[in-house]
């Protein structure tokens, strides 16, 4: 059983950044895919970053460019850095993990573990 907890969330103006951490504990991370996904009011969760045990990454396409993904499985963590923030990214950020041997996803339904999720709001 592995319980995650994200940090990092708050209220930034639009143009800002924040960085997201989700730490790991029960388990160590290092089999899993770690994922970070949104879900914003009304709407379902969807995928914003996820990194492979082999360090590729994949972004949604309304993030790349601006959104950085890693981890640091020394340190149980996963990490999303977020730059030029818009208020369309307002949401509540999630991190989710998958075994690496089932295989990439971007379906929340195939994330076994979550965090309780952090609160991101970008005023304009």
């Amino acid at each position: 059983q592995v319980q995650l907890v994200e940090s990092g969330g708050g209220l930034v103006q639009a143009g800002g950044s924040l960085n997201l951490s989700c730490v790991g504990s029960g388990e160590p991370l290092r089999g899993y895919l770690i994922a970070w996904f949104r879900q914003a009011q009304g709407q379902e969760r969807r995928m914003v970053a996820v990194i492979t045990g082999g360090g590729s990454e994949n972004y949604a396409d309304s993030v790349n460019g601006r959104f950085a993904i890693s981890r640091d499985d020394a340190k149980n963590t996963g990490y999303l850095q977020m730059n030029s923030l818009k208020p369309d990214d307002t949401a509540v950020y999630y991190c989710g993990l998958r075994r690496s041997y089932l295989g990439y996803s971007e379906r929340a339904s195939d994330y076994k573990y979550w965090g309780p999720g952090t609160q991101v709001t970008v005023s304009s």
